[in-house]
């Protein structure tokens, strides 16, 4: 599988990335060798091989859940940049919404 510039000036615009001409150019090569490998790797027979969900065999790696003393309200929100003493406010990446009173933020909670 190949992939052209075109694609990766997408990709790269969708994750805000600023590419140079040079870097674009690497990014086509890199990424290419990547699809390549992975066109490989498509081609062996994995039928007898049981999926898995962890690399390494491991269980009970997280712990309990308990409930337990936290920040309160405004201790957690005392470094916000911008909070409505509730809630933190974040500027809005999709548009503008009606949360803030300039609408140019909006509730992360």
């Amino acid at each position: 599988m190949t992939i052209s510039r075109k694609e990766v000036e997408k990709v790269a615009l969708l994750g805000r990335l600023r590419l140079s001409d040079d870097e674009l150019d690497k990014m086509t090569t890199q990424l290419g060798q990547i699809l390549d490998y992975m066109d490989l790797l498509a081609e062996l027979d994995t039928d007898q091989v049981e999926p898995m969900a962890h690399a390494l065999d491991v269980s009970d790696v997280l712990r309990d859940d308990r409930v337990r003393p936290s920040l309160d309200r405004r201790e957690a929100l005392a470094g916000a940049p911008n909070s409505d003493d509730q809630c933190y406010l974040v500027p809005a990446v999709l548009g503008a919404c009606g949360f803030a009173p300039d609408s140019t933020c909006r509730r992360l909670n």
